[in-house]
């Protein structure tokens, strides 16, 4: 059986992916890899503070790899950088890295050829993402929300947790497992962890971003939730 990583975000979707990929006896993953900005030290996208991404790897009882990215690293830079990542881990004999991405193509494809000569795999792929949340749910996993789209998501939602009700709540045109980026989550119990994680709700803060190519459209704003660690 060949080794296995798992590319961890820190948020519902990879805990879920993870808890799939254990129950197979297909693959073997010891060790987690995760990108931060190294400027702010929070997961990417997702805003997190590294010291409870830290807790959560020792609560899965997995070691963790930081890959730092500047602050505001252009796609060249971010290559570069996870590129030598994962050739180090192959060298390691690392041969299999495993994603919670469920239907987005492009990613996907994006991520095979990134990977080269690592393969991917995608235990969640295809699956209905209502149903996903509803097996999250029943699984007894915890989490919420700490990072969404202002521009399809009011600021009420920050701090929701992941179950039935967000469901009800949630807008049409808002996947239920944010999978277009619409929230990000920072799952902090379930069944692959041996403790829950403890935090407290910080501030939230509006930060806008550019469009992509100096394009017309209206910026996007995303909402973030600080968590603060409470050990």
């Amino acid at each position: 059986m060949s080794k296995s990583f798992f590319h961890w975000s820190s948020g519902k979707d990879a805990a879920l992916a993870l808890y799939h990929a254990q129950q197979s006896n297909s693959v073997k993953i010891d060790r987690l890899v995760t990108t931060i900005n190294g400027h702010h030290n929070r997961v990417t996208m997702h805003g997190l503070r590294t010291e409870l991404l830290v807790e959560q790897a020792n609560a899965l009882g997995l070691p963790l790899n930081l890959v730092q990215l500047p602050a505001q690293p252009n796609m060249q830079e971010y290559e570069e950088i996870i590129s030598k990542t994962y050739q180090e881990l192959y060298k390691q004999g690392y041969h299999q890295c495993g994603f919670g991405d469920i239907f987005l193509e492009d990613l996907r494809s994006y991520r095979e050829k990134e990977m080269q000569p690592i393969s991917c795999y995608f235990p969640l792929w295809k699956r209905d993402t209502t149903q996903l949340v509803q097996e999250f749910e029943d699984l007894d996993f915890k989490a919420v929300i700490i990072s969404l789209n202002a521009n399809l998501l009011d600021k009420s939602f920050l701090g929701r947790s992941i179950d039935r009700e967000l469901l009800r709540d949630l807008p049409s045109n808002v996947d239920p497992c944010g999978e277009n980026g619409e929230f990000h989550t920072f799952c902090y119990d379930g069944p692959i962890f041996k403790k829950a994680i403890s935090f407290n709700h910080g501030d939230a803060t509006l930060r806008t971003y550019p469009t992509p190519n100096n394009s017309e459209e209206k910026p996007t704003g995303f909402w973030f939730l600080d968590l603060i660690p409470s050990n």
